[in-house]
């Protein structure tokens, strides 16, 4: 069986900065549009705003938190429907003019931590070459369609990377530079990659495979949904963004290098950063100050004009500051640069004007009580305000002020930034997607051609595609092996490669893949293949790469632990080993131990951030099958912790301090529960199963027994869902609150279902 990410696609200053300018798309492509600023060229932009008013054309009933963007007279829209356990994430596409839907693709929420209805709060992106159009979902799916609505592929970041995701519900907008779809998060993954860090995913655009990945800063203390903003770099295509450990980074498109960063607080940056000039970023974020006890801090960094050189990535210091001005603090919200102007709405609910040149706050003005995610667009000498109270602000600027020439209250939360295309201004609400302008407009750009990329030079390195695997017993995978010049562009393609085994000198496990090369650059796992994850290297001439992966479960899986020699020691003293390296994350997470005779997999306590842990060991395409384990939980009768698994998108726990049996996809979503008498310190059998049916309905069932009694003949549980997951990858699940009691999985069994 062939596989990789066909699988899943066939299942399921402005010169260099400006984006969305080839043939094959045109229009307001990202969520800060053309310019990457949130400034649009057009004019006769309307000055008021009123539904139901002369220059209202549409409202559309979906609900969303992020910014429409458009392309060849078509708008898509990340929204969102439903209230409580029916919300639906979705993919909305309808002509920019009229408001009539022309395509829709719906995707239910599963596994995530996102809390009330914080959904659809990022961007689509449209691809300037194709015309297609990628979305990231608020629990990291990853999907990419054609401008008609057909599914090109989708890639499950939680389940194949461990996207780790957030209550508040924020992924922000994929970038897309030349052949690549760029996403950003947070992630737990395998090897040297299990520890969480703030990651970026690269993607080729076409297929889905993975390109690159890059950590380019440090341990994260925050999420950062920060979209990438390309700009050229000498002969090198690299973009800038900020991270979830208080960096602005920047990093090659072409190779997920990491070239520098700047460490600019204690908490994520999600604003959009903005170049200014050919040697300076202007960046702002919301959270505590390195250097003093405030928050919040607008500030102009003057970074490198030419590729470093060295050992990368370049740490620029305090003297890489031109300016800072601490009266702007933004947490998302990120700012407008037009013409030296810097315009931000910050905290307090007031919009801030500051000279670019001299960091100096010019005028502001009050709008709001306070402000949170929205940004302000430019267009046509107006800035177009939304605030988080629900007002929409168009003001024109000033050198001392602005007037204010309208002030609409649409009476409900707007915390997503406007979008301009062809004398339109769209805004998502919390209520609907609203259009207002002229019927007749066009959209405008800069007019100038999409400059040729230089030609590749000589090849000096191997870029193998994917650049990460997971294959389960049976299956394959091809590579693509390209060899790049010193700027990381394509030079030549090799249809065939010397591949050997590879073990990185770093590496604390010695681990090899149970999977051998046949033929031209083809990897097989056979039948038999065991659990397994390591690296291969590939050469050709004087060239060479290197690729990663894993042997992961198939549809027959079982493991007890005890081929495992218990030869470290944990900080308490404890005989441990680790846990299997192909479970995502779970090296971190997990020890294998010794308890009541046997050997076990046990939660870690050392780190209160992973007293909530999910790792994954199968493929998000596994569905049908039967899932069970030896589950425990240490305790006391006032305090104990969840134990549990995962089957097919559904968490099956057992939830100690509620004495309940539970079965849920989004604790907000879907949650049901059956009392459980569970008792600390004993050991009980937990099987689960997830039936789907033809009507696309189907049912979660699991049952839980006492490990020394037999298994009784009926399910515990038994959950019917109208909409079913109908695919997943399996995994396991531990929540410790405060970290102080353990959870306990022993004698896991995977199977196919055959009732």
């Amino acid at each position: 069986m062939r596989l990789g990410a066909r699988v899943l696609a066939c299942a399921l200053a402005a010169g260099p900065l400006c984006v969305g300018k080839a043939a094959g798309a045109e229009g307001w492509l990202s969520w800060r549009g053309p310019q990457q600023a949130g400034v649009s060229l057009e004019e006769g932009l309307p000055e008021s705003w009123a539904v139901g008013g002369a220059n209202h054309l549409w409202s559309y009933a979906v609900r969303g938190g992020g910014t429409p963007v458009a392309a060849d007279g078509r708008l898509y829209v990340f929204g969102f429907y439903g209230k409580t356990e029916d919300v639906t994430e979705a993919l909305l596409c309808v002509d920019a003019a009229s408001g009539k839907k022309l395509w829709e693709h719906r995707f239910r929420d599963y596994l995530s931590d996102n809390v009330y209805t914080r959904y659809a709060i990022g961007a689509p992106a449209v691809d300037a070459e194709t015309g297609n159009v990628y979305v990231l979902s608020s629990n990291g799916l990853l999907m990419g369609f054609s401008r008609d609505g057909e599914r090109l592929w989708e890639r499950s970041m939680m389940e194949e990377f461990g996207w780790l995701t957030f209550p508040n519900g924020r992924t922000g907008a994929p970038g897309i530079d030349g052949e690549l779809v760029i996403a950003h998060g947070v992630t737990a993954n395998w090897g040297t990659d299990g520890p969480a860090r703030d990651r970026f995913y690269a993607f080729d655009k076409r297929t889905g495979e993975l390109v690159w990945y890059s950590t380019p800063g440090e341990q994260p203390v925050d999420s950062s949904f920060a979209t990438p903003v390309f700009a050229d770099l000498g002969d090198h295509r690299v973009f800038y963004a900020g991270t979830g450990c208080g960096n602005v980074v920047c990093v090659n498109a072409r190779t997920g290098q990491p070239v520098w960063r700047f460490r600019l607080s204690n908490g994520g940056v999600n604003s959009g950063v903005i170049p200014y000039g050919k040697d300076k970023l202007i960046a702002v974020h919301g959270k505590e100050n390195l250097d003093e006890s405030t928050s919040g801090r607008l500030v102009c960094l003057r970074i490198p004009t030419e590729y470093p050189k060295g050992d990368l990535p370049l740490v620029l210091g305090a003297d890489a500051e031109v300016w800072r001005n601490t009266e702007h603090c933004a947490f998302s919200s990120s700012p407008v640069l037009k013409d030296d102007r810097i315009y931000t709405t910050v905290d307090t609910g007031s919009l801030l004007c500051a000279d670019a040149k001299s960091g100096k706050t010019l005028w502001q003005i009050k709008l709001g009580p306070d402000q949170l995610h929205a940004s302000p667009t430019w267009g046509d000498g107006k800035l177009y305000v939304p605030m988080r109270d629900g007002s929409l602000n168009i003001l024109r600027p000033g050198e001392s002020g602005a007037e204010r020439l309208c002030r609409t209250e649409l009476g409900v939360p707007c915390i997503g930034a406007p979008a301009i295309y062809a004398g339109k201004v769209f805004l998502v609400t919390d209520d609907g997607m609203h259009c207002f302008g002229s019927k007749e407009g066009r959209f405008k750009g800069d007019g100038k051609p999409a400059a040729p990329g230089a030609a590749a030079g000589e090849a000096v390195a191997l870029q193998i595609v994917p650049a990460e695997f997971a294959l389960a017993p049976g299956q394959s995978q091809s590579f693509t092996v390209w060899g790049v010049d010193a700027a990381g562009r394509r030079a030549t393609k090799f249809d065939k490669a010397d591949w050997e085994v590879w073990v990185p000198p770093t590496a604390k496990v010695k681990s090899r893949v149970d999977a051998k090369f046949e033929g031209d650059n083809r990897l097989v796992a056979d039948a038999g293949a065991r659990l397994s994850a390591g690296a291969f290297k590939a050469q050709v001439g004087g060239l060479a790469g290197t690729v990663r992966g894993r042997v992961v479960a198939g549809p027959v899986y079982s493991e007890d632990m005890e081929s495992y020699a218990l030869d470290q020691k944990n900080d308490a003293g404890e005989a441990v080993a680790f846990p299997p390296l192909p479970w995502l994350g779970a090296r971190v997470k997990w020890w294998v131990l010794e308890r009541d005779g046997s050997k076990v997999i046990a939660n870690r306590l050392d780190d209160i951030l992973f007293q909530r842990t999910m790792n994954f060991f199968g493929r998000p395409e596994m569905s049908g099958y039967v899932l069970e384990a030896d589950v425990m939980t240490d305790g006391n009768r006032r305090t104990m912790s969840t134990v549990g698994l995962v089957n097919q998108r559904y968490l099956i726990t057992l939830a100690g301090n509620w004495r309940v049996l539970e079965v849920s996809s989004n604790h907000e979503r879907l949650k049901r529960s059956v009392p459980f008498k569970i008792e600390p310190n004993a050991w009980y059998r937990l099987k689960t199963h997830v039936e789907t049916k033809g009507d696309g309905g189907g049912v979660v069932r699991a049952k839980a027994w006492p490990r020394s009694e037999a298994e009784p003949p009926g399910w515990t549980i038994e959950v019917a869902v109208p909409e079913v997951h109908r695919h997943g990858a399996p995994g396991v699940f531990a929540f410790s609150p405060q970290s102080l009691m353990r959870v306990y999985i022993d004698n896991l069994s995977l199977k196919p279902n055959r009732q």
